[in-house]
């Protein structure tokens, strides 16, 4: 600034010409006196350090009423309410025990006496009679055992029949009145017998060559592999007469076997 200030001085004292160099010098310095402070970098950098003066919003009162709404809308309280309560339908708002008619209680003596009265059908020929009778008392409300008792008593019911006699049985049963019930409670019990099997049995003692007695291997599974096969046969025999629509209703009916 000193010398742009003696050069504009000795130009005007007219003492020594003044070069190109020395004009471009000059009129930079006075550009630079008569420009405003904000277009100098060093000048901007300080008022950009200097602490700014926050002005108050427009309405005091906004930041207030959005922190209330959040902190009572954006809480976890709406995961604890039961919003079947306030439906009408909902099963909350009754007992679903009343839809469901209560079942007959069959204890393990009536299912050793259905038993022996099916065996006796069995032997003197009446094999329809025989199954109508275990299809017609199904043990809904009873024991494991009891359960389980009767379907051993149905599966050698059907052990017992032959295959050429599964159709038209069948059939006789499907067209009497009630038929229908009694063969969606023969679909329970196949499927119940597919799922459980048979138990396995003592196994077979062969003799061997050594001199000595042994387990013939397999013997133990020939009985469930055979009770599988005939359920199977009565599964197809069955969707035949019955129709897809007894599977159906087998997996549908909330009484179990």
């Amino acid at each position: 600034m000193e010398r742009g200030i003696s050069l504009t001085q000795k130009l005007s004292t007219g003492a020594t010409p003044p070069s190109v160099t020395q004009l471009h010098e000059v009129r930079l310095i006075s550009k630079l006196q008569a420009a405003p402070t904000r277009n100098l970098p060093h000048i901007r950098q300080r008022q950009n350090l200097r602490p700014r003066p926050v002005s108050p919003p427009p309405y005091p009162n906004t930041m207030s009423i959005i922190q209330q709404h959040t902190s009572a809308t954006l809480s976890d309280a709406w995961r604890t309410i039961n919003i079947d309560a306030y439906n009408e339908d909902s099963s909350v708002n009754f007992d679903t025990s009343t839809l469901h008619p209560p079942q007959p209680e069959i204890g393990e003596a009536e299912v050793r006496q259905l038993s022996g009265q099916v065996r006796q059908l069995l032997r003197g020929g009446d094999a329809e009679g025989a199954l109508r009778g275990c299809l017609e008392t199904p043990v809904y409300n009873g024991t494991d055992g009891a359960k389980d008792a009767h379907l051993q008593t149905i599966i050698e019911v059907l052990q017992s029949i032959k295959a050429s006699e599964m159709n038209p049985l069948l059939r006789g049963i499907y067209e009497s009145p009630g038929g229908g019930e009694c063969l969606d409670v023969l679909m329970k019990y196949i499927y119940k017998g597919m799922a459980m099997g048979q138990p396995k049995p003592a196994s077979r003692v062969t003799p061997q060559s050594t001199g000595g007695f042994g387990a013939r291997a397999g013997a133990s599974n020939e009985p469930a592999a055979a009770a599988m096969s005939v359920l199977l046969s009565w599964h197809e025999k069955l969707v035949e007469v019955a129709g897809l629509g007894c599977i159906g209703r087998t997996m549908t009916d909330w009484r179990r076997v």
